[in-house]
């Protein structure tokens, strides 16, 4: 169990060098001091295009060591992490919806979720049905994610990341291709199940911001 994460002075390396600029001068979290993320807590990072959000959430996840300064899970730093402890994490902690999305196109709606979801066990088969009837594509099931639209696999990916236990969720701009409704019911989702879990919530936005409640805001 993770209950804070906080950043000493963390630079992505690609910004060294370059304090006079808006990414690095202008950012509540590059180059402070100590900045801390807790749970159960909501917090939206608003960024600009290559500032650094994807590289944040890629940073608190793992799969990314190109920075300065430290990072810690409840103060012990994570740059000697284990390859198996950042599994363990991954499984049981850190739940992670990147940009990108990442579905199998080749793969159906819950071909996809059930890879995630077979790791833990986490939710049943009618939780699963459950949630894609509340964000409308229950009738996407048996199609391959690659038929889908942008903001349908945006869905999906959504939903395949809710299919574990975590701590803290890292959701990079999770609503990009949402409309209004749609935003909403995503939030609304994400708030019921981490108020269920105690768990936080840290979510990247460049302007449409999914509708969290009670979030903290914080500039990259």
């Amino acid at each position: 169990m993770i209950s804070s994460i906080t950043l000493r002075r963390v630079l992505p390396h690609v910004f060294r060098g370059s304090e006079k600029e808006a990414p690095v001068k202008d950012s509540q979290i590059w180059v402070n001091e100590e900045v801390s993320f807790k749970r159960p807590g909501y917090y939206i990072i608003e960024a600009e295009s290559g500032t650094g959000k994807s590289s944040l959430c890629a940073y608190l996840y793992g799969s990314r060591r190109d920075y300065d300064g430290e990072i810690l899970f409840d103060g012990e730093s994570v740059r000697h992490f284990s390859i198996s402890r950042w599994c363990d994490l991954r499984c049981r902690s850190l739940a992670y919806l990147p940009q990108e999305m990442r579905l199998f196109p080749e793969l159906t709606v819950m071909e996809n979720i059930r890879i995630k979801n077979r790791l833990t066990d986490y939710k049943s088969e009618k939780e699963i049905s459950d949630m894609l009837t509340r964000l409308e594509i229950d009738n996407k099931a048996d199609i391959t994610a690659g038929r889908l639209s942008v903001g349908q696999q945006q869905r999906v990916a959504i939903i395949r990341a809710l299919c574990q236990p975590f701590d803290f969720l890292l959701i990079d701009e999770p609503v990009s291709h949402l409309d209004a409704r749609n935003n909403q019911a995503v939030a609304a989702l994400i708030d019921e199940e981490a108020r269920a879990r105690e768990a936080s919530v840290i979510a990247t936005s460049v302007g449409n911001k999914i509708t969290l409640p009670e979030f903290t805001l914080l500039k990259l």
